[in-house]
């Protein structure tokens, strides 16, 4: 093989690993998107977190807050789109986890100043499941017995007041 050919086999060995790193970037954290907001504002961005809360309908639109463990921010999403997502976070279920990508807006004037993204395409990760709600039964024993005592000291002094105005 000569040494040219080689050189050229290199050069798109690299141009290949370079522009799948550049297709498979990773999202952005809310932090990121808030600390460094002036430098991803307009600029077309990817989140990942849970869609919490209700979609919010718009007419072709609809609003959905996506939290990644750390802050949630409203996304703005065509219908068709948000109408992929079954379930979302409350304190009975974990809502769907999805990719946003589309336009980080860090003051959006069609939306009041607020911080938003406005979705290209979402995703679905991961879908939402029901929160399984675990009773400690050492709770329940230790209610139980806390009201016992209560109950005890107050005919404790029912008793005392009864004996001691005679």
């Amino acid at each position: 093989m000569s040494k040219n050919l080689r050189s050229v086999l290199f050069l798109v060995l690299m141009a290949i690993c370079l522009a799948a790193s550049v297709c498979f970037a990773q999202p952005l954290t809310s932090q990121e998107l808030i600390e460094r907001a002036k430098e991803y504002d307009g600029k077309t961005i990817s989140y990942l977190g849970e869609a919490i809360g209700d979609v919010m309908h718009r007419g072709d639109f609809a609003w959905i807050n996506v939290n990644d463990g750390l802050n949630a921010i409203g996304i703005w999403v065509k219908k068709d789109l948000a109408e992929k997502i079954t379930l979302t976070g409350n304190y009975k279920f974990i809502g769907d986890t999805i990719l946003i990508e589309g336009q980080f807006n860090r003051s959006c004037l069609e939306h009041g100043g607020d911080l938003d993204i406005h979705a290209n395409s979402l995703t679905i990760i991961k879908n939402g499941s029901k929160v399984e709600e675990k009773i400690d039964i050492y709770k329940i024993i230790a209610g139980l017995a806390f009201m016992a005592i209560v109950l005890f000291l107050g005919l404790l002094r029912f008793l005392r007041k009864a004996f001691t105005k005679r």
